[in-house]
């Protein structure tokens, strides 16, 4: 994407748009089978979406080992904000490793970390002095986060949301609630995790209705929880994605991230904005908090930020600064091919009005999702900000009970036609295409996505 942003819809005369999924053999084919019995065969047992083998990728499309062409509405969960395999990025990738490709991390000194570093005090949220410390993946940017926290704040606690995500260590686990399956059979945690109901309008755990609930989800926290179980002086942190992601694409209510915020100051406690899935654009901004009307004191980063490659920061309040070296660090940590490929990411962004076009084309996608919305009553929900958009399924129109089943059979019906999907929370499917995706791609994705609808309910 260069120049002036795409329109959101074909023009009438340039006819029917060209499809780009192409389907030669049914998903998985012959070579997709035996790749993936060799993987059952020698990896251990961890998540798979789809029996995708890809082969090739190039901006919004994967190519699988069989010559199948899939349109990717995962960006590698939520990795590619700028594309598969953008030529600003490998260029970066090529001429990096050629000079440099890693000397032990954070023990010495490199201009590529600076300039990055540099960019992400520029970028983040907040005018005060700023400092970052760089790490291999979202999970670590989260147990680096908590650690500056618990250190800094003397305090044992820290809150996050039933829902919410922030990866499978255990540290991060102790955070991470948004599905049993992710915590059974691991407590002990690293301790100290504590968590209130997420602020979830279309099932809201009080039975309330927004905006007469007078955020009573937020609220919460001070008129029970503090007076309760949670001891507010205790509390280092809270923790929250602006965009609950793996726990459902939930969007919090206007109001709810202030009032949260005006509580947590009256206690000193520190806000920890979790942007590991929300951020880097994929809100139609560079940060999901920026919708939110807050300032956090630290973020964390990752996924999107390295184009592709294992690249991740803490973004904090200059003032939380450990005062000596070596209370925390790491060896891959600011890679210096992942941090030009970071750099190169970035830039893609602001030179291609990336953000622009993921604002517009996010309003595209909610706008047909509402269409379908209204032809089928078993899609619940459609919500989002940008291109982070969720759409959950239910019994009927008058029945919201989560339908698991169905969701998983559309998942299928779309990766079968050539359309790649995610799910997340009890019952919803999430839609997070690269970021440069184009109204025709959105129209192909939504027919595609018809379809897979229609026959997962002929199948039921």
């Amino acid at each position: 994407m260069t120049g002036s942003a795409p329109p959101l819809r074909p023009a009438a005369s340039a006819g029917p748009a060209a499809r780009g999924v192409r389907i030669v053999t049914p998903i998985p084919g012959p070579r997709a089978q035996a790749l993936i019995a060799e993987d059952t065969r020698l990896l251990m047992t961890s998540t798979k979406s789809a029996p995708i083998a890809a082969a090739a990728a190039q901006g919004v499309f994967i190519d699988d080992v069989d010559g199948n062409r899939i349109l990717d509405f995962t960006s590698g969960v939520g990795v590619l904000n700028v594309g598969h395999s953008h030529p600003a990025v490998v260029r970066a990738v090529q001429e990096q490793a050629g000079r440099l490709m890693h000397f032990a991390g954070t023990d010495y000194y490199y201009e590529v970390q600076n300039r990055l570093a540099r960019k992400l005090t520029e970028i983040t949220p907040g005018t005060f002095p700023k400092k970052v410390f760089f790490t291999n993946s979202g999970t670590e940017s989260v147990e680096a986060a908590l650690k500056l926290a618990r250190f800094q704040k003397r305090r044992p606690l820290t809150i996050g949301l039933l829902g919410g995500f922030h990866g499978r260590s255990m540290g991060a686990l102790t955070m991470t609630a948004s599905k049993s399956t992710q915590r059974a059979r691991f407590d002990a945690f690293a301790g100290g995790g504590q968590h209130i109901p997420a602020p979830y309008c279309f099932r809201c755990p009080y039975k309330l209705t927004y905006p007469s609930c007078d955020l009573y989800c937020a609220k919460i926290l001070k008129e029970l929880y503090f007076d309760t179980s949670i001891p507010p002086d205790d509390v280092a942190a809270f923790i929250a994605e602006p965009v609950l992601g793996e726990g459902g694409y939930i969007v919090p209510p206007p109001g709810w991230h202030r009032a949260i915020r005006s509580i947590l100051d009256e206690h000193g406690i520190l806000f920890i904005s979790d942007e590991v899935q929300a951020g880097i654009g994929r809100t139609g901004r560079w940060w999901g908090i920026e919708h939110h009307g807050i300032v956090p004191d630290i973020v964390t980063t990752a996924k999107a930020l390295g184009g592709g490659l294992p690249m991740g920061a803490i973004v904090f309040r200059a003032d939380l600064d450990y005062p000596y070296q070596g209370a925390h660090s790491n060896t891959f940590g600011g890679n210096l091919v992942s941090g030009a490929a970071a750099l190169a990411t970035v830039e893609v962004i602001e030179r291609e009005r990336v953000l622009e076009n993921a604002a517009r084309q996010g309003s595209y996608l909610l706008e047909r999702l509402r269409e379908l919305q209204g032809k089928y009553p078993v899609l619940g929900d459609v919500r989002g900000i940008g291109l982070m958009v969720g759409t959950e399924f239910v019994r009927s129109g008058t029945d919201r009970s989560p339908h698991v089943a169905l969701r998983d059979r559309i998942i299928e019906e779309a990766y079968r036609r050539g359309l790649l999907l995610l799910p997340c929370g009890r019952s919803a499917i999430r839609y997070i295409p690269p970021l440069i995706i184009r109204g025709e791609e959105i129209d192909e994705a939504v027919e595609i996505l018809e379809a897979a609808l229609a026959a997962a309910l002929a199948a039921e």
